[in-house]
């Protein structure tokens, strides 16, 4: 901790702040407020941590030994392979991470700070020690600090302590703390719930009090269902290639080859089966959809959310800035009997006026619609909680203490022991308390937001306690009217049509709710209130969650509730949220959706931020997130088919031909042009297909189409074999061409047909793709002819060869589309089996 940190408390009005020259040198000497003492590694590094993975060492390693044989044009072929395969993964990934980090910046969280005597918004990373900070409702703590000023501050420390209840905290005469019960002290970490304060930054990044705990969460996100199904299909991939290099390593020895030669022929194969440019192809896929996303006003957070996006089967959110824009307006004010009246307004200005919690549209409605009147000095508040619904305020008024309670008529109507109609003060009668409540549905059933308003005279004491809430005068109720979104209804019904179904999670009472989801079109199917989920089991949450469409008067630990059933029924779900109590239900989904204009907590809780209202852009974010997906398993199923085919066929043919089918040099070369084909995969278009559902991480795919597709490349590997040696009588050299030539050309252009579920003629690859294969297969057709052909062991082949490779592929990619339709075809039969039965079982 700095040394402001042990000084006495300063007073506000003798303190203002820093300088930016201060702040400048206090950022040089106290470093950036980052939790996390990760320092960002050079380029430079980058490029060498690509290089030094267990493949490329031992390729760099046979590169110096064949150099000191003599072998000077295969050591600069295999490092040049190496190199530049290694500085095309760091371009690629390296721009990649600039894009990402760019789209970030755009909702880095941002800290209230007075600087030169002004406050302005500044990044939290540039905050100091000495700064003053503002804080209210709904903001993240940006440093440990000590409060020099609070009114009704309470903070919420659950991610230090544990405590799901917030504390208060008060500015006292106290030197600052590192102890989390200190009242005078706010951490970096937790959250404002309630109130308003200002305090001295005392310590910044990994210096604050529980740096190292902050840091240690921020950098262990949970794992996606995309990351778990990259590691499986890494797994996988692993166990073949050690597998297959150590048969081929003891065939080539037993054979009494060459042990250096036999060593790299085995490395190459395993370069041949393993994908290593997957990290790159799956970074610069998902940056791009961030990008795309970004232009539509989607900020993402976490690159791996793209690919969830498209596996969101379920949605989750409150009618407010989905199917409403979120603007509220008043629509009339009136008293209890249901007469037009100002007296609930007027109340109602006073309340909003003062109270010290985060403004909501409701507040800002009534501030716009109604004007003080009288002058009144607050004196204390009772915060609201969705357990009570209401907020108090107690104020000064002509020399009397009233509370002026608004809330939900629900958790006003108990209180309620008198009603003010006419101007007139009447005990309540049940008749009475019918009427209001009639008039309350009556409203609700229209669509309109109410709010009851209710008063009572206070004795003069020194604090008020949710205690003094009782024997209250009913004063009216406040109508407010939200605007259903114009595109809301259409897409809702392009959501549904896309496989994604919609869930209501609204804190409104039922008939709001229901209301405004007929305006916006979508259907009801069952509404359950949070009174019913109190009493409702989990297991019996998890067939209710997953039949009903609409949740009324539900509290935040309800939604926590309803999203975790709604996931143990294998569901993806996302979930839209944007106040302080959000913030457990964003983290809890596999998507966390922050709405437009969300509270820092929120914000900073989900993984993607929508920067303008509406279902819409939020659609658009989830068919980029499943062209994503669409991309990355395009290149998953190429090194997994054609890939595993050919190394099949050359592990078989290591044993049975009396020479090596395909020197190691060819065989890494070969796999370097190969490899340069798929570089722009991320630029592919995708099939309708892959918008239409929701996209699954299906690991079975990917193993049939290598159990089915790589050996259907294994047999017109053997074809060729069998044509060259029979027909062609080829020997060594003519032989490693021919089947250089056409070991490249299939498993490019394979790529064409894997590409599309659809019938390649039916679906057109984007320019860049097409244009890549075709670069590719015409230059392992040139080699042989160049200047390189002596120096690579090639020789020139005859014309009716290549006859016979044009006959040869194109029967390949038709038995391949075969394979294709029928390992498709059997997936489909599996997704609605399973869906079948999940029907079955709710």
């Amino acid at each position: 901790m700095s040394d402001l940190s042990r000084s006495q408390p300063i007073d506000a009005k003798d303190y203002v702040g820093l300088t930016t020259r201060e702040a400048a040198d206090r950022l040089k000497q106290f470093g950036g407020n980052e939790a996390s003492t990760k320092h960002r590694k050079a380029p430079w590094l980058d490029q060498l941590l690509l290089l030094f993975n267990p493949l490329s060492i031992v390729l760099l390693v046979a590169a110096a030994i064949s150099l000191s044989i003599g072998e000077h044009f295969d050591a600069i072929l295999i490092t040049a392979i190496v190199l530049i395969g290694g500085a095309i993964d760091f371009a690629q990934t390296y721009h990649a991470r600039i894009t990402i980090e760019r789209l970030r910046a755009t909702v880095a969280a941002m800290a209230t700070v007075q600087r030169d005597g002004s406050w302005r918004d500044i990044p939290r990373s540039a905050i100091v020690p000495g700064d003053l900070v503002r804080l209210s409702a709904g903001d993240l703590v940006p440093a440990d600090a000590r409060l020099i000023e609070s009114r009704d501050l309470a903070v919420l420390q659950a991610m230090l302590t544990g405590e799901s209840t917030s504390v208060e905290k008060v500015a006292t005469a106290q030197a600052a703390s590192q102890s989390a019960d200190a009242t005078n002290m706010i951490f970096l970490g937790t959250s404002v719930i309630s109130g308003t304060g200002t305090a001295i930054v005392t310590a910044t990044g990994r210096n604050t009090a529980f740096g190292d705990i902050v840091a240690h969460l921020a950098s262990r996100p949970p794992e996606t269902a995309f990351d778990l199904g990259i590691k499986r299909f890494s797994y996988m991939i692993a166990r073949i290639v050690f597998v297959m290099v150590l048969l081929v390593l003891a065939a080539n020895l037993a054979m009494h080859r060459p042990p250096m030669e036999s060593l790299l022929f085995a490395v190459a194969l395993a370069v041949g089966l393993t994908p290593e440019f997957l990290p790159m192809i799956t970074s610069v896929t998902l940056s791009r959809g961030a990008v795309a996303m970004a232009r539509k006003h989607v900020v993402v957070k976490h690159l791996p959310a793209i690919q969830n996006l498209g596996s969101i089967d379920i949605l989750c959110s409150d009618k407010t800035g989905t199917l409403t824009a979120g603007t509220m307006s008043l629509v009339t004010s009136a008293g209890p009997d249901g007469v037009v009246s100002t007296t609930a307004l007027d109340l109602a200005v006073i309340n909003s006026s003062v109270q010290a919690g985060i403004r909501s549209p409701l507040d800002a409605a009534i501030l716009a619609a109604g004007t003080q009147t009288g002058q009144a000095t607050k004196v204390d508040e009772l915060p609201f909680d969705f357990q009570r619904r209401r907020l108090s305020v107690i104020v000064d008024r002509a020399g009397e203490r009233t509370l002026i309670c608004k809330g939900a008529p629900e958790g006003i109507f108990p209180l309620v022991t008198s009603l003010l109609v006419n101007g007139e003060t009447q005990p309540s009668t049940s008749e009475a308390i019918v009427r209001a409540q009639n008039y309350c549905i009556a409203q609700s059933s229209l669509g309109y937001r109410v709010l009851a308003v209710a008063v009572r005279l206070l004795p003069m004491q020194s604090r008020y306690t949710l205690a003094d809430e009782c024997a209250l005068t009913l004063c009216g109720f406040l109508s407010f009217a939200d605007t259903i979104l114009p595109d809301a209804a259409e897409t809702i019904a392009r959501l549904l049509q896309d496989g994604v179904s919609i869930k209501i999670l609204s804190g409104d009472n039922e008939l709001v709710a229901a209301h405004i989801c007929a305006e916006a079109g979508l259907n009801v199917t069952e509404i359950v209130l949070g009174s019913d989920l109190e009493l409702m089991s989990e297991t019996a949450l998890t067939q209710v969650a997953e039949r009903a469409n609409v949740f009324a008067r539900v509290s935040p630990p309800q939604k926590l509730r309803i999203l975790t059933a709604l996931r143990r029924r294998g569901h993806t779900v996302g979930f839209m949220g944007d106040g302080i109590n959000d913030a457990p239900a964003l983290h809890a989904a596999d998507v966390g959706i922050a709405a437009p204009h969300a509270v820092d907590v929120a914000q900073d809780a989900a993984d993607v931020v929508l920067m303008q209202p509406g279902l819409s852009v939020l659609h658009q974010g989830i068919l980029e997130g499943r062209r994503a997906f669409g991309n990355v398993m395009k290149y998953l199923l190429m090194g997994t088919s054609s890939n595993f085919g050919n190394v099949l066929s050359m592990a078989a043919a290591a044993v049975a031909l009396p020479f090596l089918p395909m020197l190691p040099a060819q065989v890494l070369l070969n796999n370097f042009l190969y490899d340069l084909s798929q570089l722009t995969i991320p630029t592919d278009r995708v099939d309708a297909e892959y918008f239409a559902q929701p996209q699954k991480w299906d690991i079975a795919i990917i193993r049939h189409f290598m159990i089915l597709v790589g050996p259907i490349s294994s047999v017109f590997d053997f074809l060729t074999f069998y044509v060259l040696l029979h027909f062609f009588r080829a020997g060594e050299t003519e032989f490693h061409t021919g089947w250089f030539v056409e070991s490249l050309a299939t498993q490019t252009l394979v790529l064409l047909v894997i590409r599309t579920v659809r019938s390649p003629f039916q679906s057109q690859p984007s320019w860049g793709l097409l244009a890549s294969v075709v670069l590719i297969v015409a230059t392992g057709i040139w080699l042989p002819y160049s200047r390189f052909a002596a120096r690579l062991a090639f020789s020139r082949l005859p014309l009716s060869y290549f006859v016979f490779l044009s006959l040869a592929t194109l029967c390949y990619l038709a038995l391949v589309e075969v394979a294709k339709r029928y390992i498709m075809a059997r997936a489909r039969q599996r997704v609605f089996q399973s869906r079948t039965k999940e029907v079955v079982q709710a």
